[in-house]
Formats: structure tokens, C-alpha cells, sequence
């Protein structure tokens, strides 16, 4: 077995929240981005940190042999049992959706002084509803999503240059258990020319239809599946595009399938609620207002882009899904945003400041660049601008815009 792939941004958010019992932490994500081995790193880190193994309460709710544990009350009964003494115990409840009614076992459990409880969900409903309701104020988020580039670099099998392992941090996946895949694929298939990539695509695909099936057919009671699908595959197909519900509803149509406003919108609920996709809301730069008209839509893995259509597509719309998740790991809130009739990628906003994006595949001709600096150069404000590029540009600053290499930019 491959040695767990160090999180370690994730793992000082989570310590940093340590015994803290009064507060529920909770690490959300998409189905396999790594929760469960982060909760492994942490309890590593807990053990060489004092705390006795004895201590530590570890239950997934994906495992068969705790199917009994799917009863909150019973869940209730064996932790509080189960702690040792008066002194602080650990408490890791992994997948804690699939126990119905599991916000009452986890407030009362909050209420212990001597409990330290984290969970995971792979779907953002659990954080409504009632649980929202008796633990407001009580509990912090942090979202997890798959590997950053620079955390796939660091577990990378072999040596190779910048561009070849970017190119398969995008085709095979940035979720972890794929780089232990890439690895096997590159010492028992050695001789070919490349990689025999069909394990990965195998692994996609039960990854795949475990969201599809689990957290949208089942928890949206969706009857049409082959419609849901096609949905999914033209909004893979379409990130980064500007577009509403009535855009897809007439492309839809276009293509021969009927499909009504308020099915589309459930489907892409279920699609956010997973994980799946990202929203992004446009801002007016110049009039400094959200606009409620359209929005863009990312995707938290492109292997599952490439996994459904077969195909690269345009690399500028991937190259921007890829910049787009490493602003969001770095903990911007994020817009795109309009300045007069022009576009500029990402308003990325943290700590009070505000910084402009422009994602370019390559800024080589001249009529390119002049393209990407014309918008930022629009904006009257002082704010850092960057154009983030795959090339490597002969200067770096060009009337105050900053022109980076984004791989660069993306393992600093």
C-alpha cells in the first residue's frame, strides 16, 4: 500500500481547531478527495503528540462492520461508553450522513466536555435542515477538495518535467488514489510507450457512479437517468462558459430532449450538494455589485471531465477550471467579473483584499496578449492583476500587470 499523501494545509486547519470541544469540526469534500486519510494523518499527529491511542475513536460509516452504528442512539450509547475518564477524547465519525437522524447524536456528544468530535460528509445538505439549525454557531466547515498540483508533484512517482506531470494531474485525475494507480501502471507496464491508463479510467468510473447514483439519483429521486447524464455531460463540457437554466434547457431541446426548468435546477443542485461542480456569480467591477444574471460553473476533478466525453476540449476552459481550484484551496471568495463589455476571469477576493485574474493557455501572438491585458487594463483600481499563462513570458510586469507561468504559480 502507497504511503498516505501528506495534506498538510488541511492537517494545520484541522489542529488548529484541536480540543476545542465545543465546537464541531467538519470536513466536507467530494466522495474520495482524501477525507478519510486526513483523518488518518490527524490521529497520526494526535499520537506523537501525547495522546494515547486508547483516546481516539475512529468509525466509517462505509464499512459493513458498522452497520449497527447506523442507529444514532446506539452511535450515542458506544461513544459516550466507550470514552476514557475525564480527559479529552477524540472522536472521528467518517461519512456521518449515512446515519439518519445523526444531528441529534452529534449535538448531544457536543455537549460532553471530554469529546472532541470531527466528521466528514460528502454532500453540503447534511449542513442544513435541522443539524444547521441545533448546531448553529457551533460547528466550522473545512473543505476538502483532490489534490492541489503542488501536492501531486510532492507524490509523483518518477521524475518528470512540469508540463508532463500537469498534463496527467488533468487526464488521469487529482483525486489521491490515482497517483498510486500511475505509479503501479508506470512499474508493471514499464516498456510501453506511455501510460496503460485503464485502471485509472476503472476507478474514475466507480468514483463516477457513486456520486451519480448516491448522492443525486438517490437523494433527488431523479426516474430519468440517461437525461440527469446528459445534463452532466454538457455542463462538463461547457466550464467556464457563462450560462442559466434556460441556456441549457434550449440546448436540450436542440439536441432532442425535452426537459423542464425545475428539473434542470434539481439536477444541478444535486450536482453542487455533491461536490461536483462549483458556482461562480459574476460581479461588476466599475458599479462594485453581484449580478444576478448567469454564472459560471467549474469542476472539482477534470478526469472526470475527460472520463465522460473522451476528449480535451478547449485547454484555455481546463487551464481556467484548474487556476479557478487552486484559488478556491487557498481560501479566496471568488466571482467572475464584467468591466464595461469585457470579461475579466476571476475578482478573487481574501482578507479583505481584492486581486484580478486572467487565465491564458498561451499569450505567444501579439493580437493574445493584447486581448488579455485590455480588461485589466479597464480597472482603475490599485489592485494586484495577474495573467496566469502556460507559457514562460519574457517579462514578468507590463504596465503593472504581473504575467506569471502558472505552474509556477501553482507549486509556490
Amino acid at each position: 500500500m502507497q504511503k498516505a499523501i501528506e495534506r498538510p494545509d488541511y492537517l494545520m486547519r484541522l489542529a488548529g481547531w484541536k480540543d476545542k470541544s465545543d465546537v464541531v469540526k467538519i470536513i466536507t469534500g467530494i466522495r474520495r478527495c482524501g477525507k478519510s486519510t486526513l483523518f488518518k494523518l490527524y490521529q497520526r499527529y494526535l499520537q506523537k503528540n501525547g495522546v494515547s491511542g486508547k483516546r481516539i475513536l475512529d468509525i466509517n460509516f462505509e464499512d459493513a462492520a458498522n452497520e449497527k452504528f447506523l442507529d444514532w442512539r446506539v452511535l450515542h450509547n458506544h461513544i459516550k461508553e466507550n470514552c476514557v475518564g475525564d480527559t479529552m477524547n477524540y472522536v472521528f465519525l467518517d461519512e456521518i450522513q449515512s446515519v439518519p437522524e445523526f444531528q441529534k447524536a452529534v449535538n448531544s456528544l457536543r455537549l460532553a466536555e471530554n469529546i472532541d468530535l470531527y466528521l466528514t460528509g460528502s454532500n453540503s445538505r447534511m449542513l442544513s435542515g435541522e443539524f444547521a439549525t441545533l448546531l448553529s454557531g457551533r460547528y466550522v466547515e473545512i473543505h476538502m477538495l483532490p489534490l492541489s498540483f503542488k501536492e501531486y508533484v510532492s507524490a509523483y512517482p518518477y521524475n518528470a518535467a512540469p508540463d508532463k506531470m500537469f498534463g496527467d494531474y488533468l487526464r488521469n485525475s487529482s483525486f489521491p488514489y490515482t497517483v498510486q494507480l500511475t505509479a503501479e501502471s508506470n512499474s508493471l507496464l514499464n516498456k510501453k510507450n506511455g501510460w496503460d491508463n485503464e485502471q485509472i479510467q476503472m476507478f474514475l468510473r466507480g468514483v463516477y457512479n457513486t456520486i451519480v447514483l448516491k448522492d443525486i439519483v438517490e437523494r433527488r429521486k431523479v426516474a430519468n437517468v440517461s437525461r440527469l447524464e446528459s445534463v452532466i455531460k454538457f455542463m462538463f463540457d461547457n466550464i467556464g462558459s457563462e450560462m442559466s437554466l434556460r441556456n441549457i434547457q434550449n440546448t436540450m431541446k436542440s439536441g432532442g430532449r425535452d426537459i423542464q426548468l425545475p428539473t434542470i435546477e434539481n439536477y444541478l443542485s444535486g450536482l453542487l450538494d455533491a461536490f461536483v461542480l462549483y458556482k461562480v456569480g459574476r460581479y461588476d467591477i466599475k458599479g462594485k455589485k453581484h449580478l444576478q444574471t448567469n454564472a459560471k460553473y467549474y469542476l472539482s476533478d477534470i478526469g472526470l471531465r475527460y472520463l465522460l466525453l473522451g476528449r480535451e476540449g478547449d485547454m484555455g476552459r481546463i487551464l481556467e477550471n484548474a487556476v479557478f481550484l487552486e484559488l478556491f484551496r487557498r481560501g479566496y471568495m471568488i466571482h467572475t467579473g464584467k468591466i464595461n463589455r469585457s470579461e475579466v476571469d476571476f475578482v478573487a477576493v481574501k482578507d479583505g483584499y481584492t486581486e484580478y485574474y486572467q487565465v491564458s493557455h498561451d499569450i505567444g501572438s501579439k493580437e493574445t496578449f493584447q486581448r488579455e491585458i485590455a480588461s485589466l487594463n479597464m480597472i482603475s483600481d490599485h489592485n494586484p492583476k495577474y495573467i496566469l499563462t502556460r507559457d514562460y513570458p519574457l517579462e514578468s510586469l507590463h504596465d503593472g500587470i504581473k504575467i506569471v507561468n502558472v505552474l509556477e504559480w501553482m507549486t509556490y
